[in-house]
């Protein structure tokens, strides 16, 4: 993509209402816009960071067996009525085509999942089912703060299972659980995110959040070591102060931010609705399920917490928006052959053909954070590269750094594309 037929724009100064990290320099960036307090637009280089999460837990999610759905937004007032949560959920934003509020924007899809599994799922052999959607949630946000990571309007992916039996449910909750691990590696936050016992959900002592290090966390986790686990402070009386698996003594503390969670939900939901199914005898059976959910801005905003330094952004690979940026420097057909020939080997490049300072695309190239940078100059070009190459053919050199590293190195165009192909 030519930078310079991008419509949106970096800027020099963070904006003044925003304190966190994340939003500052994505607003900044040209990612993302702030809308109004806790709702954001994503802006072409925010949506292809997006689509790359996106499709990262997709991948993911379909390795588990999840199937692909997307449910309303827009949910009657009486299934939520049905499993009480229309007066029960704080939370829950009520609207109405009349006077009177008859619907809700649904924070969470249990109430529409478990009446639509009741349509198709009739007998033990269709069981266990597990679906989920990547969709718009609304939630009666009072605290929307910290950009991204609290939001009033975002996308969620949420994942549902079915079962006939716990040892089923546990079976699987097991398996979502490693398909998360294997998000956040992806994502490039693996190395510091914790699997962490929190409050219970309605049938369970315990419930599991995805908690990831950053001091723009608004929890408290304590740490064991030995297990790469973590337990959240508000259950920590409960636990004794000691690690639920190894019962080492929980001394480590850091702040983090919850980029995943993962419920038993047992029958709170199957239950109001009296979904059953039959088993080989004909007898009915209730069923159970489990909840799976991962906010996506939520994620995006973390690995901005985790990978930036006072520069800008620093994306990790899987989920730039592009692999390269590449800057001209001065006007010269090169750059132009280089852009052109990335393309052709399938590298996703940021070209800067903008008629601006070099100082001026440096700086801008730093905040936008893209993997790998490459200047083209005619300084690079002639230069005949390091002196232990210099005996080489090539057509010419130019110059590549990682956005993570601070030394670049000058190699033959023929070795870039090679390297980053």
């Amino acid at each position: 993509m030519l930078q310079s037929k991008l419509f949106t724009k970096t800027q020099k100064n963070a904006p003044k209402d925003e304190e966190s990290i994340n939003a500052q320099l994505l607003i900044r960036a040209g990612y993302i816009d702030k809308l109004m307090a806790g709702v954001y637009t994503l802006l072409p280089l925010g949506l292809r960071v997006y689509k790359k999460i996106e499709n990262i837990i997709r991948e993911e999610m379909n390795a588990i067996g999840g199937q692909e759905l997307i449910m309303p937004s827009l949910n009657p007032k009486e299934n939520w009525e049905i499993t009480g949560r229309w007066d029960g959920l704080d939370a829950l934003v009520k609207i109405g085509f009349e006077d009177e509020k008859n619907m809700a924007l649904a924070p969470t899809h249990e109430e529409v999942i478990v009446p639509l599994a009741k349509k198709y799922i009739s007998s033990y052999k269709d069981i266990p089912f597990s679906a989920y959607h990547i969709q718009n949630k609304f939630r009666k946000e009072k605290r929307a703060k910290s950009g991204l990571l609290r939001g009033r309007e975002f996308v969620m992916k949420d994942l549902y299972s079915f079962h006939l039996d716990e040892k089923d449910l546990d079976d699987y909750y097991e398996k979502a659980g490693k398909a998360y691990e294997k998000i956040f590696n992806r994502a490039g936050i693996g190395d510091r995110t914790y699997k962490t016992f929190a409050s219970g959900a309605s049938f369970s002592k315990y419930s599991h959040e995805y908690q990831t290090v950053t001091p723009a966390g608004e929890d408290t986790i304590y740490i064991c070591e030995k297990c790469k686990i973590a337990v959240n402070k508000e259950i920590l009386e409960d636990v004794e102060n000691k690690c639920p698996e190894c019962k080492s003594k929980l001394e480590k503390t850091e702040k983090a931010v919850e980029v995943g969670n993962i419920f038993k939900n047992k029958d709170k939901y199957t239950k109001p609705f009296n979904l059953t199914v039959k088993d080989k005898e004909g007898k009915d059976n209730l069923l159970i399920t489990g909840c799976y959910g991962i906010g996506l801005q939520r994620l995006m905003g973390t690995i901005v917490e985790v990978h930036h330094d006072e520069k800008g952004i620093i994306w990790p690979e899987a989920v730039a928006p592009f692999k390269v940026h590449l800057l001209s420097l001065g006007q010269n057909e090169e750059a132009q052959k280089i852009y052109n020939d990335l393309i052709k080997n399938n590298i996703e490049v940021l070209y800067d053909d903008r008629d601006l300072s070099a100082g001026e695309k440096f700086a801008d190239s730093d905040l936008i954070g893209l993997p790998y940078r490459i200047v083209v100059s005619k300084k690079t070009i002639s230069s005949g590269g390091p002196a232990s190459n210099a005996s080489r053919n090539d057509a010419g050199w130019v110059e590549i750094k990682k956005r993570s590293e601070e030394k670049s190195e000058v190699i033959s165009i023929k070795d870039t594309i090679n390297k980053l192909a």
